[in-house]
C-alpha cells in the first residue's frame, strides 16, 4: 500500500512547480489505482504463456530489461 504523505512529497519534489491542488489531484488519482487495477499473481503470469529466446533481446526492450534484472509486475484492470 502507498504511503500518501510519500507519494505527495515524491510529486511536489518531482513537479516543484505544480499548485499543492494539483499534486493533491495527482495523489488521489494514485491513490485510487489500487481499486481499479490488480497485480496478476505467478500463476496467472505462467498462463499468459510467455518464454524467454536468446533472439528476443536483440529486438526487444522488454526482453533486454528483464536479461538485465530488471523486476516486471503486470497489472490488468478490474472488470466491474
Amino acid at each position: 500500500m502507498l504511503d500518501r504523505q510519500k507519494l505527495e512529497t515524491v510529486l511536489s519534489r518531482r513537479f516543484s512547480g505544480a499548485a499543492k491542488e494539483q499534486i493533491a489531484a495527482a495523489a488521489n488519482a494514485i491513490m485510487g489505482l489500487g481499486e481499479e487495477w490488480e497485480e496478476l499473481n505467478a500463476e496467472e503470469h505462467e498462463q499468459l504463456g510467455y518464454h524467454f529466446s536468446a533472439q528476443c533481446s536483440d529486438i526487444c526492450l522488454l526482453a533486454r530489461e528483464a536479461a538485465q534484472g530488471t523486476e516486471f509486475r503486470l497489472l490488468r484492470r478490474r472488470m466491474a
